[in-house]
């Protein structure tokens, strides 16, 4: 296979990333885009050697960077985020032509973001500590040890940003990392190897694996030299990562889906409201903190729908590279096919579909949908579909409302919407999410935790959260008496 291939004029590197080289692989997958379906390349498709092979260089490599201070670490991860910026624009594009996410997003917010992301750990870890307390006499001290080799699995949504969330803090923590991108977009992951590399992180710090979950992921999450695994995606995949590093009693954060609900009150400003819901199909719906389930209360019920109609008929698909387009393909074929057969199963159990409820023609394009007269045990407002697709149910009271909102094994995150700052307070605290957006949707600041309830995640990141999960955290107890002092 080429070891290099050219991506909207930008060289990426096919091969893994492993102990600060390029490593190939005997098979190779292909890589599509989902913008006109093109084969953008054939990658090298790891498994259990390369998974070794990974592992182990992250292992050698561990008790250096863990020694190394904090301040060179902070150095480093600043470097990084000096990378990113220089190469932003190949980035975006490459990810754009790679997952089919708009151009402009990943220009103005998700490529900036991804640097973000290693400034804000490399300072936070200037600034970790806890105060020393008393316990009759005796001194404790508490201390985040490195963990050990990391394994970071990624999802292709957003390729490089949700894996950056992962591997600034890990790096930052001084471990050593194994990250595997999504088989459907791993192309910046590749990119920010180099990146890294030239930043001057020491070989085998990072290490970049490519190749099926199956294959590779397996290997890499029941290994006994690894100490932390850290995944975003489904449900039914977090399950076989959990009974995999089971056997290790390795610990596991796990960022997962959701069915998240967004409350209409009919004291909302509905202008507002609307704005907030059509926002739901950012990315094709392809985002796993989406309020895909509309709850309107009844009596703004039917003004609601007719502005929400309006806006969201007026959303230009198409090309994602264009900066006029609002949405762009779904990812896959087979993503294509999960979105609609779960559309025509509502549809044909009594849905009405109010727009869409179909395929575009040509091209991964599936009409941004919305749902009406659907149960709420029904499969479409139970389980995640992970496509431009909302429902919309009605509700009388906040009793109602809440009780709606929390109907689902998920709990990743919810939006209210309401003029009174009373009823926001009240139902903010009864919602079961992870996170609760009140009058705004999307807003995150690495400062706060971030994970989900229920099947929609175990454990929380972000600011000390985030070394919490990926060090080992220790309390050391000195006596006061007992030294052979000396003057």
């Amino acid at each position: 296979m080429p070891e290099r291939i050219t991506v909207a004029g930008v060289s990426v590197d096919t091969r893994h990333w492993i102990g600060g080289r390029r490593v190939a692989s005997d098979g190779t997958f292909a890589d599509y885009s989902p913008i006109d379906g093109s084969v953008l390349g054939e990658i090298a498709r790891g498994g259990p050697a390369e998974a070794e092979a990974a592992v182990a260089a992250a292992r050698d490599a561990f008790p250096a960077w863990a020694a190394t201070s904090r301040g060179a670490r902070a150095r480093i991860l600043h470097a990084i985020a000096d990378g990113v910026e220089k190469r932003l624009e190949e980035l975006a594009i490459v990810e754009t032509t790679d997952n089919g996410a708009l151009l402009r997003s990943h220009r103005r917010g998700v490529m900036p973001r991804v640097a973000h992301n290693f400034r804000f750990f490399a300072d936070w870890l200037l600034t970790l500590e806890h105060e020393d307390f008393d316990t009759r006499g005796h001194t404790n001290r508490v201390s985040w040890d490195p963990a050990g080799p990391c394994v970071l699995i990624t999802p292709w949504n957003a390729p490089l940003m949700l894996a950056t969330w992962k591997v600034a803090p890990a790096l930052a923590a001084g471990n050593t990392v194994v990250l595997k991108p999504a088989e459907w977009s791993p192309l910046t992951a590749s990119l920010l190897a180099d990146i890294a590399a030239e930043a001057g992180l020491p070989a085998g710090v990072l290490n970049v694996v490519q190749g099926y979950g199956s294959e590779i992921g397996d290997a890499l999450t029941s290994h006994p030299d690894v100490r932390r695994v850290s995944f975003t995606g489904s449900v039914p995949t977090a399950r076989r990562i959990a009974a995999s590093a089971a056997a290790n009693l390795t610990p596991l954060s796990l960022e997962l889906g959701g069915k998240s609900p967004l409350l209409v009150f009919a004291d909302a400003d509905l202008d507002l409201a609307v704005d907030l819901a059509v926002e739901q199909y950012d990315n094709a719906g392809q985002v796993c903190l989406a309020g895909t389930r509309l709850l309107v209360e009844e009596q703004v019920a039917e003004e609601f729908t007719r502005r929400f109609v309006e806006k969201a008929t007026a959303l230009r698909q198409g090309d994602p590279r264009d900066e006029s387009t609002d949405i762009g393909p779904t990812i896959h074929p087979r993503q294509l096919e999960k979105i609609d057969g779960f559309v025509q199963r509502a549809v044909a159990a009594g849905a009405r579909a109010v727009i869409g409820g179909h395929r575009e023609d040509g091209g991964q394009f599936y009409a941004p949908t919305l749902l009406t007269d659907v149960a709420q045990d029904s499969e479409i407002v139970q389980e995640e579909v992970f496509g431009p697709v909302l429902t919309l149910q009605t509700f009388t009271g906040e009793d109602e409302a809440v009780r709606l909102a929390n109907d689902t094994r998920f709990g990743l995150a919810a939006t209210v919407a309401t003029g009174d700052r009373e009823r926001a307070e009240r139902v903010s605290a009864r919602l079961v999410a992870g996170t609760v957006w009140v009058n705004c949707f999307f807003v995150r600041d690495l400062r706060a935790p971030f994970g989900g309830s229920r099947q929609s995640g175990v454990g929380r990141e972000g600011g000390t959260w985030s070394f919490d999960f990926y060090c080992d955290l220790k309390n050391t107890v000195t006596a006061p008496k007992g030294w052979n002092d000396h003057g």
